[in-house]
């Protein structure tokens, strides 16, 4: 059951952070990194600076006053974007410093122990938790096996099991041990820690801008660049047209109105908004307990298209489950069901488990307590592929159960003078075949049947990959089974392909095979054996229990440790390359909106009659009132519609599983005509209230 909270778009102590960082992001050296956003900041300096001297001058306008007000409120406006977006990481990073504390820790100095402080550890050095001690640093498990609570880290109340010499012994400073005892080699210097690092992560300390939002950032420059060109030229054109009907020189434009212009046409929206995008990318994903060590990592998970993924615990469940139990001639399934059942009583396996589950739910035969039976139980063994018991009757006979491979129990029986029928071999063929695998049952001499174990492809699954393969993601499932099983288990999946007994050098191969094609891969892995390809991996996610190895190879880590969590990255990614994309064609539309809404407004009284009017004045499509009311109208719409968007630009837009024409086609039809229609439809209203 999750345990951690999300923190809320809009609460008050949000809120009020942010106002108080939007005053602080005034910061020339701050704004210097948004141009867009920069070059409004000088406009509204420019025209405060009009203000002032034309009110020390007697010449105070209201007009001039009003349009400086609402540049520096668009400043703000695009500070606050950022800052609340900022905030909640922030948030979220001062609940994970609290959960970081000094403890005591029992470090081993040759052959005695002594306790130091977690800030005194070392890399390399080795301590000693027992349940109820808290894991003084990040570091892996050398010795025993424990239980830990992770709900610090990850928000899971569930306790998992961290062991010695296998890819989940990796334990993270703040957890706490449950049971047992384990020896811990640390793994990481003072102040470098996991937990050190998600804070730096989470609160954006160590954000830096990705190529994309570089590339756009370019692009939005080179766009104000040209609009700046634009109307700059705008007062020696109006020159002209003021002398050729007879009016003027003063009523040229003025330097507000020029900025007021230039402020309007250049992308703004997308500007102010674009920071707290790429930041709230990495908050939903934190939100799904990943971390991202770039925001690169993010966007190339939205463009990834082909990914790789274990059989094993990804597409499967990992765990071999009886699903049938198949009777020899002569034998009723109820009887095989029984002996099975009696077989694995002291088998702890899962597939063990699953057969004394299955004999229950079928048969409705109850386990019986061993200690209420004369048995002497067989352990399973890799030598001789078999396991079982021996039950003993009052008179001393004896009877023995045996269960295991078709060799294993073919040999036992005929060891016993027994008949190994073929109808019986034929089924353990076929078994094989289908990808699942067969165990034959026997009592002495006699074989009983066949019981039919499965590795079961998960719920869903299947679905899953065929919305990927709707967004042009192919699927590759890899497996160390054989080229048989592996195909019978691609097909009931639905993966597009599969490899068959992969070794960690064919992995690194195929992602290097696939990438000089020109694909963006993604994989997600644990071992020490995986590091090799999460490192080479467009997107490689590490799971949080695997090997410092592994963590320290990819560019993420699944806090929950859960296979299927690639197929969510990937979704985030493309919801945030989705989010910027709308986001930008509504500021890119909206532009050419307000352009046809204010230039006409403003070139009314060019060539006008004594009544006011002029031919021009059928361009006014919009019957704004006059050009004062259109151009402040225009401004208050660019500040505002900034606000109104941001909590589109921190939740995402929706996110579909459509292929890219799909996506582009639905962004052009909802967000570029909504870009168009929004400001004529927002301009015309706030006209009308000037107005009145």
């Amino acid at each position: 059951m999750k345990t951690k909270k999300t923190t809320s778009v809009f609460t008050r102590g949000l809120i009020l952070t942010a106002v108080k960082d939007s005053f602080s992001k005034l910061n020339p050296l701050t704004l210097v990194k948004n141009p867009v956003i920069f070059i409004v900041a000088l406009g509204a300096l420019l025209t405060s600076g009009i203000v002032i001297a034309g009110t020390r001058g007697g010449h105070f306008s209201s007009f001039d006053l009003q349009i400086s007000l609402w540049l520096w409120f668009t400043v703000l406006f695009a500070n606050f974007s950022e800052a609340i977006a900022e905030g909640r990481g922030k948030a979220q990073a001062e609940s994970l410093r609290r959960s970081r504390t000094q403890v005591k820790a029992r470090k081993i100095s040759g052959d005695h122990e002594e306790t130091v402080t977690s800030a005194m550890l070392k890399k390399g050095d080795f301590v000693i938790c027992e349940a109820g001690d808290q894991i003084p640093s990040d570091g892996e498990v050398t010795e025993g096996i424990a239980s830990i609570d992770e709900s610090a880290i990850t928000g899971e109340s569930a306790p998992v099991i961290r062991e010695s010499g296998g890819d989940r012994s990796a334990v993270t400073g703040g957890t706490k041990v449950i049971s047992d005892r384990i020896i811990i080699r640390i793994t990481s210097e003072p102040g470098n820690t996991f937990l050190d690092r998600m804070i730096s992560l989470v609160e954006g300390a160590k954000r830096q801008k990705t190529p994309n939002e570089i590339a756009l950032s370019n692009l939005l420059l080179g766009l104000t660049i040209i609009f700046l060109l634009a109307v700059a030229t705008l007062p020696a054109f109006f020159l002209y047209s003021l002398k050729a009907s007879g009016l003027p020189p003063s009523q040229n434009l003025s330097l507000p109105v020029l900025v007021s212009l230039l402020v309007c046409l250049i992308p703004t929206t997308i500007g102010g908004l674009l920071s707290a995008i790429g930041i709230s990318g990495m908050d939903r994903l934190l939100q799904k307990n990943v971390i991202s060590t770039s925001g690169k990592a993010i966007e190339a998970a939205g463009d990834v298209d082909v990914l790789l993924l274990d059989k094993t615990g990804t597409i499967t469940l990992g765990n071999r489950m009886a699903t049938d139990f198949i009777p020899d001639e002569g034998i009723s399934a109820g009887e095989l069901a029984d002996t099975a059942q009696l077989a694995s009583l002291s088998d702890e396996t899962p597939e063990g488990r699953s057969i004394v589950v299955l004999a229950k739910e079928k048969f409705n035969l109850r386990a019986r307590e061993v200690q209420n039976l004369r048995a002497s139980f067989i352990p399973f063994s890799a030598q001789t592929r078999i396991s079982g018991v021996d039950l003993f009757s009052a008179g001393g006979e004896q009877q023995r159960i045996r269960k295991g491979s078709s060799e294993a129990i073919k040999t036992f029986v005929q060891n016993n003078n027994g008949f190994y029928p073929k109808n019986i071999e034929e089924t353990v063929a076929e078994i094989a075949r289908s990808g699942a695998t067969p165990l034959v049952v026997a009592k002495d001499d006699k074989v009983l049947g066949v019981i039919h174990l499965k590795d079961i492809v998960k719920g869903g699954i299947k679905q899953r990959f065929a919305e990927l393969r709707k967004m042009g993601i192919r699927t590759v499932m890899i497996t160390g089974d054989n080229h048989l099983t592996a195909a019978a288990i691609a097909a009931e999946a639905g993966v597009d392909d599969f490899m068959a007994e992969a070794r960690p050098e064919d992995k690194l191969a195929r992602i290097r095979e696939e990438q000089k094609k020109g694909h963006l891969v993604g994989m997600i892995g644990d071992g020490t054996n995986d590091a090799p390809a999460l490192a080479q991996a467009d997107v490689g996610i590490a799971m949080n229990s695997g090997t410092q190895a592994a963590r320290e190879a990819g560019n993420m880590v699944d806090l929950d440790s859960n296979p299927t969590k690639l197929i969510e990255v990937v979704e985030t990614g493309k919801q945030l390359l989705m989010t910027r994309g709308a986001l930008t064609t509504f500021s890119i539309a909206n532009d050419v909106a307000k352009y046809f809404a204010i230039i006409p407004a403003i070139a009314i009284s060019l060539y006008a009659g004594s009544n006011g009017k002029g031919p021009l004045s059928v361009l006014n499509i919009m019957n704004l009132g006059s050009p004062q009311s259109a151009i402040l109208s225009a401004v208050i719409f660019n500040a505002i519609i900034i606000i109104l968007l941001i909590p589109l630009a921190l939740k995402g837009v929706r996110y579909r599983p459509v292929s890219a024409m799909e996506a582009l086609t639905r962004n052009l039809l909802i967000f570029g005509l909504g870009g168009i229609i929004a400001p004529f439809i927002g301009i015309k209203l706030i006209d009308l209230l000037i107005n009145l």
